[in-house]
């Protein structure tokens, strides 16, 4: 199974709504993680709202560290707008960087623009890792 790992500095917002998304969207058929380089304490409240609305709970997520295994584990890392590849070189793993803007302190109608620009990409992601285990299984 493809595993993707979502990685932004405090994994408090962007990085858990992408990984909430993947999960959901994915059926099981890939996993996707999430980390922060400076994890925080909670994930943002404002977040967990918006997520909420679009039918996902993540009320019960919490903020995690970035591991070396984590990492290890992954088939790809994207990283969300806030250079986190200077922290975690993860040459070894595909790498891409989603220049998203982080949540922490906006509103909720900005918010909402940021939760639903990452559902797109992610998304169009999971038709990516789909289509590429569908290739390695044929």
């Amino acid at each position: 199974m493809k595993t993707v790992l979502f990685v932004c500095v405090h994994n408090s917002g962007r990085s858990q709504m992408a990984e909430a998304f993947f999960n959901h969207l994915a059926g099981g058929k890939a996993l996707a993680l999430s980390a922060g380089t400076q994890p925080a304490g909670r994930v943002n409240p404002v977040v967990v709202e918006a997520m909420r609305e679009a039918g996902i709970d993540i009320s019960h997520s919490k903020p995690k560290a970035l591991t070396p295994e984590m990492i290890g584990q992954a088939d790809r890392v994207v990283t969300m707008g806030c250079g986190a590849e200077a922290v975690c070189p993860a040459t070894f793993v595909e790498t891409e960087d989603w220049a998203l803007e982080d949540p922490h302190g906006k509103s909720l109608e900005r918010v909402r623009k940021i939760r639903d620009e990452i559902k797109a990409r992610v998304t169009k992601l999971l038709g990516e890792t789909t289509r590429q285990q569908e290739a390695q299984d044929a």
